[in-house]
């Protein structure tokens, strides 16, 4: 036994967890993968959620610093304002997933994973529809996104896959128009949210630490390989693939599980 696993599910996770890495780095969704993959192992499908997220925590911490000149353009008024919203609406996704128990959550998984595939697809289109328009206009000022953002994070705190993308819209809308300082925002919320999401799981019991230390440790491998290959491989072609199996896995587990 290696880590509470026999030999073979110990390299499954290592394995999983590296292509994960990569995955993420290089197009993102890796939940769309670990998650189901921590569900082959043996978890059950809550407490794989939970442990998802500790797996992957590297992948949202690791641009940090690389940012830290833009969010110092933000100012610690605004930051701390934005991880308020969000981490009171992951506070209420969690307890959220806690307390409403593993049937139900079992029973929208299908439709959680095929949400996030649509986020991921559709991206683009969801961003420019958020930031123009009709939807604009009724996000305008400060108090609006704040509402947004905390409302979209109880999905974040619940379930969290693609949830990027709608962060980065919002912080967009409040006028953060410059793309390098929106997505050290994104980034610094979707860690915020992901670490308080940890705490609360891991006081409830629901984190298989083993398995989420072995995938945080080949994820941050295989994530730091992946920059490296990100100037060589297609994005558009694993864009592709990422959507396709998003795609499957949902229909999957609608109709088969």
């Amino acid at each position: 036994m290696i880590f509470g696993f026999e030999p073979g599910i110990f390299i499954f996770l290592l394995v999983a967890g590296f292509i994960g890495g990569i995955w993420n780095s290089i197009a993102g969704a890796a939940t769309l993968f670990t998650f189901p993959v921590l569900i082959m192992a043996g978890l059950p499908p809550v407490v794989a959620n939970a442990t998802n997220f500790l797996a992957l925590l590297p992948a949202n911490a690791a641009a940090l610093p690389a940012y830290v000149k833009e969010l110092k353009e933000v100012g610690r008024n605004a930051i701390l304002s934005m991880i308020l919203a969000s981490g009171l609406g992951a506070i209420l996704g969690s307890y959220l997933l806690i307390y409403t128990g593993e049937a139900l959550f079992v029973f929208v998984v299908p439709y959680l994973i095929l949400a996030a595939t649509l986020l991921f697809a559709f991206g683009d289109q969801i961003r420019n529809f958020m930031l123009n328009g009709r939807f604009s206009a009724l996000a305008s000022g400060t108090i609006g996104p704040l509402i947004l953002m905390g409302l979209f994070s109880i999905y974040g705190g619940y379930f969290g896959a693609g949830l990027g993308i709608i962060l980065l819209a919002i912080v967009q809308i409040m006028g953060y128009s410059n793309f390098l300082i929106a997505n050290s925002l994104k980034n610094l919320l979707a860690t915020t949210f992901t670490i308080i999401s940890i705490v609360i799981f891991g006081v409830n019991g629901l984190i298989h630490w083993p398995a989420a230390i072995i995938m945080m440790t080949a994820s941050t491998c295989g994530g730091y390989l992946g920059g490296r290959l990100s100037k060589y491989v297609n994005a558009q072609y694993l864009r592709i693939f990422v959507i396709t199996f998003g795609l499957g896995l949902s229909f999957y587990y609608i109709f088969f599980k």
